[in-house]
């Protein structure tokens, strides 16, 4: 009986290492070309959701079941089973405030509905100007807001559409800018023991360029002529950038589920437009269904990046009724720019 199951389990293992051979050969093979970082507007769109998801390397896009798969993948929002709400603040890199809220609610066979608000702020510095290079007494900030809402349905028992429509805002001190995006996601079980296909677009939508009261100037058309008028009201035009539309395919697979535990592997290809195309991979043990550990490695084969490893640990308490609270920490390096800890809570309804 033992033997049988390593024999089981080793297939398994062989499939999944299968999978992800191809995909890696696939799109590395493209990473030598030019990264376009910097290319686009609301890179907070970019910011992982989830204790769980990114301690598991942000491999997420196939496993998502659960509220974070709102921003992940809308598709799995259906398969949660249960309403579900969460609340996430993170201290970014420099001291970046990163706050996300969150929920689902569901109504059956009619699917799934939920909405989130994502907000980053940025800390006030000091205005320095090339008259005032040691500052002006002014003080001046960023902030960046989405605000969206979702809905899944499963067409089949194996199959699931989901949709995000998103207003999406950026400030920096008097300049503003705004637009609308919209993410399309899929998800497949496949029968085989556990094996999921996800696949999603997100951050599709017009551009953004920014407008505002600082972009007014005053110009002398000659500064060689004296008498004319010196204080000729003009206005800076910015560019537009375009939102960071993401194409994503992942694949999540449960090595062995049993009453007592479970183990699931999981790996995600991202094709961003604003860098090179890389890889999610990452692990979760579930034991009893309310201890998990986590474990995974971001951005695998991106060139000139930061990211690296991620672990995580998740703990779930029973309430009252179908009522849980669950509470989830997440661990990522960021190499030269240190770590990012996070901390999760979730509320089962």
């Amino acid at each position: 009986m033992v033997l049988i199951r390593i024999k089981q389990t080793w297939k398994r293992m062989m499939v999944i290492s299968a999978l992800v051979l191809v995909l890696m050969s696939s799109l590395l093979a493209s990473s030598d070309r030019l990264t376009n970082v910097g290319t686009t507007a609301a890179p907070f769109l970019e910011v992982g959701v989830g204790s769980r998801a990114i301690g598991m390397g942000g491999a997420f896009v196939a496993v998502a079941n659960d509220v974070s798969a709102l921003y992940w993948n809308p598709a799995g929002l259906c398969r949660i089973g249960h309403g579900e709400a969460v609340f996430e603040r993170v201290e970014w890199l420099a001291d970046i405030d990163f706050n996300y809220l969150g929920a689902t609610i569901p109504f059956g066979r009619w699917g799934t509905a939920g909405f989130f608000l994502n907000a980053m702020t940025v800390p006030k510095m000091e205005v320095r100007t090339v008259d005032f290079p040691d500052g002006t007494g002014e003080e001046y900030d960023a902030s960046s807001l989405a605000v969206g809402v979702s809905y899944s349905l499963g067409l089949t028992d194996r199959f699931s559409i989901g949709f995000t429509g998103k207003y999406i805002s950026e400030r920096i001190w008097h300049e503003k800018t705004s637009s609308i995006a919209i993410d399309i996601g899929t998800l497949y079980f496949t029968g085989l023991k556990g094996l999921r296909i996800g696949a999603a677009i997100t951050n599709f939508g017009p551009s953004m360029q920014m407008d505002g009261s600082d972009l007014i100037i005053y110009y002398d058309a000659d500064p060689s002529i004296d008498g004319n008028n010196d204080r000729i009201m003009g206005k800076l035009i910015t560019d537009e950038w375009p939102l960071p539309l993401n194409m994503q395919f992942g694949i999540a697979y449960d090595i062995f589920d049993t009453k007592f535990s479970r183990f699931t592997v999981a790996v995600d290809a991202f094709h961003p437009i604003n860098n090179t195309e890389s890889i999610n991979a990452g692990c979760e043990l579930s034991i009893m269904n309310m201890l998990y550990a986590r474990a995974g490695y971001q951005a695998i084969g991106q060139q000139d990046t930061e990211e690296g490893l991620t672990f995580g640990a998740g703990i779930k308490y029973k309430m009252f009724g179908q009522s849980n609270i669950k509470f989830d920490y997440a661990y990522a390096d960021f190499g030269l720019l240190e770590y990012v800890s996070r901390f999760t809570l979730r509320l089962d309804f």
